[in-house]
């Protein structure tokens, strides 16, 4: 099965520049991540909350796949605050 196209919107475009993050990243945490939650009623498409690694930078992408088309649209990218996620990344703190 060939890869999918991963599509990038204008914000999140935005917003991984103004926090240092690639494509290449995202990709990277698409292809490697954990998937550490699914939001199975988002519409028009389930979503997921992955989380990778770059380097020792922990990330957090939310992605959504249409595969009719291949494509994977990402939604949303940042580097999880340790104020507000437990120490490994993966669940909010109580």
């Amino acid at each position: 099965m060939e890869a999918p196209n991963i599509v990038f919107r204008v914000h999140v475009l935005q917003r991984m520049f103004q926090r240092s993050i690639t494509e290449e990243d995202v990709q990277h945490v698409l292809e490697n991540g954990e998937v550490i939650k699914e939001y199975l009623d988002d519409t028009p498409f389930p979503s997921r909350l992955l989380l990778g690694w770059r380097d020792k930078r922990p990330l957090h992408v939310v992605a959504t796949d249409n595969k009719a088309e291949n494509k994977t649209y990402v939604i949303r990218v940042y580097e999880p605050d340790p104020q507000i996620w437990a120490p490994d990344f993966r669940r909010k703190k109580s």
